[in-house]
């Protein structure tokens, strides 16, 4: 079992994170945070000429479900979706909840962490 899912998509990365931010919206999580990492490398000094974005997304109700059974899981989130560009296509992928939540050790967690794979859904939508 793969650790991630990723896909590839035509669009632009703009594209693909505009179609994304749509699809995770239906499924009731929202984007706090972007960060454009090819710029802020570039801010710092340091020559990275790659696309490359990090989106952190939040459901409230899973991020509350996950929380109140092992605050471990607190490590993971909010959960992280990469859109980047590479040997010129554009990729989207996250790790998957069921792989980073199969670290500790929870049937329960197991349990919600199937469930916030929908994820992979938006993913799967944004192509």
């Amino acid at each position: 079992m793969t650790f991630h899912c990723t896909v590839e998509t035509e669009k632009t990365p703009e594209q693909a994170i505009e179609k994304l931010t749509e699809a995770l919206k239906e499924e009731k999580f929202g984007v706090l945070w972007q960060l454009d990492m090819k710029a802020k490398l570039q801010e710092k000094g340091v020559d990275f000429n790659q696309t490359f974005h990090i989106l952190e997304v939040c459901n409230p109700v899973e991020a509350k479900r996950v929380l109140s059974e092992n605050s471990l899981v607190g490590y993971f989130l909010p959960c992280k979706i990469a859109v980047y560009e590479e040997k010129g296509k554009t990729r989207i992928g996250l790790p998957k909840p069921t792989a980073l939540t199969g670290l500790v050790e929870n049937d329960n967690l197991m349990a919600i962490a199937r469930d916030i794979e929908k994820l992979i859904a938006c993913v799967d939508k944004s192509k």
